[in-house]
């Protein structure tokens, strides 16, 4: 049996999953184990989780689609970094740049977005880069599957992540000058 990363569970959602018996499969280290009431004979139900789940059935829809533009998921995908600067920031000293601004055509899509520290942004003000003389650093993109499944929790164990990297586009490369 075979599928593609959909989502991070809770816990609590994982249990459901085994108690209504919708596991096809799972991989891994056990994570957890929930304890629950006794039963008749005397002894008390388990449930224990594996750290990946294979959920029975099929994803409605069953095609990807754009993630929405956040800027948690604009950030982490931009790794923190200014696209005009260059420099990595907190999140609190970021915001989101529209390349082409808004209020002349721009969209606030993707690609015409990126990570910006709030000095630069305020010096672009609302201007194209070229006009501003702030050229990009990187390209905005639209992450794939992959990606997006690792943007949503970037804390994901190397060794899983390593595991992931095949099907990661090399993307946001550096842009020289």
């Amino acid at each position: 049996m075979a599928g593609l990363p959909q989502a991070w569970v809770a816990l609590e959602d994982a249990i459901i999953y085994h108690a209504k018996q919708l596991v096809a499969w799972s991989l891994g280290d056990v994570v957890r184990e929930f304890r629950g009431g006794w039963q008749r004979n005397g002894t008390r139900s388990r449930i224990a989780t594996k750290s990946i789940l294979a959920i029975k059935g099929t994803i409605p829809g069953g095609h990807f689609h754009t993630p929405g533009l956040t800027n948690a998921l604009l950030f982490a995908r931009d790794r923190q970094l200014c696209a005009y600067c260059g420099l990595r920031f907190q999140l609190r000293d970021l915001s989101r740049d529209h390349v082409i601004p808004v209020s002349r055509g721009g969209r606030d899509v993707w690609t015409n977005s990126v990570t910006a520290c709030r000095r630069c942004n305020t010096k672009k003000a609302n201007r194209s880069p070229e006009i501003a003389s702030m050229p990009l650093l990187y390209v905005p993109y639209v992450p794939n599957r992959h990606e997006h499944f690792i943007l949503r929790n970037r804390r994901i164990l190397a060794r899983r992540r390593a595991a992931n990297e095949p099907s990661l586009r090399r993307r946001g490369a550096l842009l020289t000058r």
